[in-house]
């Protein structure tokens, strides 16, 4: 929770009392401008920026959203028309054919995949429409940076087989932290270089379509991101529900298991939901020697490869 009181992290920033003070200042003084423009002009005066210079406006609109729910500031009245974050679409017509149902057989048959970041309107609307259709968790905006992508069969006309996200990491995850030997200050500065594929939606039923699918998207992941952010990733992880997937697609795409969640969430700050939603954790090193790089110390990927042998 944050208060006037203590310093917090929120997305990897640490927000203190006088960050608190200034906030609250810029909020009561820009009376009449967006929350938009707000989260503008706090990352301006917080000097909140990616590494590749752009302002983190997503990542402060949420903190001012948050500071608005504990009663700690009053935002303008929000103008937003759209679904808010967070919330899911499911807006399939009916008759919904599914152009992709009578693809069958081994993926062989279909390759060579077509992997298109998303970048038009046109893009980012067909993503959300497929994603919140038939994924089970829906669509709902990330928090903070984001890549997607849909790939496509090129020998059926373009149809679209499958849908992925990378999103920003998670704080703090247990194993992948013991695997790291991270310290606080050391993950502050390091947590950038990992990014979390937070959605894969596999449209047909064709064998080995997803593991193929994922290595496809990975070999362009580390330029893609980079390109973007202006910072080059060294590790994927992925959440997989153990109660409905054995991420048997991962594994078979040389993902590597490090064990599981206690399921409280991104978002459970006061323990209450402890082991609610416990997922197995997946990574995938993107670089040679991606721990050693995350933690600046000498370690062989082979401690990852005997994590997994002991799951």
């Amino acid at each position: 929770m944050i208060s006037a009181k203590d310093n917090h992290r929120f997305c990897g920033r640490k927000i203190t009392r006088e960050d608190l003070s200034l906030i609250r200042e810029v909020v009561e003084t820009c009376a009449g401008i967006s929350r938009t423009e707000l989260s503008n002009t706090v990352c301006e005066l917080l000097e909140w920026r990616r590494a590749n210079g752009r302002l983190k406006a997503r990542e402060c609109l949420d903190l001012l959203e948050r500071l608005e729910e504990r009663g700690l500031l009053n935002l303008p009245e929000n103008r937003q028309t759209g679904p808010r974050k967070g919330t899911r679409r499911h807006m399939a017509p009916e008759g919904d054919k599914r152009p992709w149902a009578a693809m069958t057989g081994s993926v062989g048959a279909f390759l060579p995949l077509d992997v298109q970041l998303v970048k038009s309107a046109k893009q980012r609307q067909l993503f959300k429409d497929l994603v919140s259709r038939y994924h089970y968790l829906g669509y709902a905006m990330p928090f903070g940076a984001r890549l997607q992508y849909l790939v496509c069969v090129s020998r059926s006309k373009g149809q679209v087989v499958g849908c992925v996200q990378f999103s920003s990491p998670a704080w703090r995850m247990k194993v992948r932290d013991q695997l790291i030997g991270w310290d606080d200050a050391t993950r502050a500065r390091a947590l950038q270089h990992i990014v979390n594929n937070s959605r894969l939606l596999i449209l047909p039923k064709i064998r080995n379509l997803a593991s193929t699918l994922l290595s496809c998207v990975l070999r362009r992941l580390r330029c893609d991101w980079q390109e973007h952010y202006g910072v080059a990733p060294y590790l994927a992880e992925t959440l997989v529900d153990r109660e409905r997937f054995y991420g048997g697609c991962y594994r078979a795409a040389n993902w590597i298991v490090l064990g599981e969640t206690s399921g409280r969430g991104r978002m459970d700050r006061a323990h209450k939901r402890h082991g609610a939603r416990i997922k197995t954790v997946m990574v995938y090193p993107l670089v040679k020697h991606a721990t050693r790089r995350l933690r600046s110390e000498e370690v062989s990927l082979r401690r990852l490869r005997c994590v997994a042998r002991e799951f």
